[in-house]
């Protein structure tokens, strides 16, 4: 694997928004993401630019991770959300215990099966473990109840289901399966 996997620079949000329209325009976005190409591609520049700013080394609640080719560009990315009980709940069910929430995964075609997605996993679950007190006891994700794909990557990565779902957002005969792992005891 020939990527550097590392944490954007917040002056990198052109970067950042040319991958989250990438990830918006591929075949699963409907039941990945959130979110919608059109509905990004509106968002303005001051948007983009917090966004990067709050996910960079400079942040305090956020991280992305990229895998970065050779020649500069993007292959895929993933986002990692501190999460504290006292925090306002931002997607799923309110944090019962210190964690982080991995969202905003995406690798793009060419670089998928090629460790890229595993190298990005482990740099966010590395990064979680690593954050100061109070320590963060678990890391999870949701995944749509039809992205088996996803669903079978983060069951080999090592996350486990932990029986709670919730509705997606407008579309209450859908739901998001929760996956955690929980931090390794000493």
């Amino acid at each position: 694997m020939d990527y550097l996997i590392r944490v954007i620079r917040a002056d990198e949000w052109e970067k950042t928004r040319e991958i989250r329209l990438a990830a918006l325009q591929d075949p699963v976005a409907g039941i990945a993401f959130l979110d919608t190409h059109e509905a990004a591609a509106a968002r303005p520049d001051s948007f983009w630019q917090e966004r990067a700013e709050s996910a960079s080394e400079s942040g305090t609640s956020a991280r992305q991770f990229v895998a970065e080719a050779p020649d500069g560009s993007w292959a895929g990315t993933i986002s990692v959300l501190v999460e504290r009980p006292s925090d306002e709940v931002r997607f799923g069910e309110a944090a019962k215990v210190d964690q982080t929430h991995i969202v905003g995964v995406y690798v793009r075609p060419e670089a998928r099966g090629t460790g890229v997605t595993e190298a990005l996993f482990r740099a966010g679950v590395e990064w979680s473990w690593s954050l100061p007190e109070p320590a963060v006891r678990r890391v999870r994700l949701y995944v749509h109840e039809e992205n088996a794909r996803a669903a079978a990557f983060y069951r080999r990565f090592g996350f486990e289901a932990t029986g709670d779902r919730v509705a997606v957002p407008g579309d209450d005969s859908a739901h998001e399966l929760e996956y955690e792992i929980r931090r390794p005891t000493a």
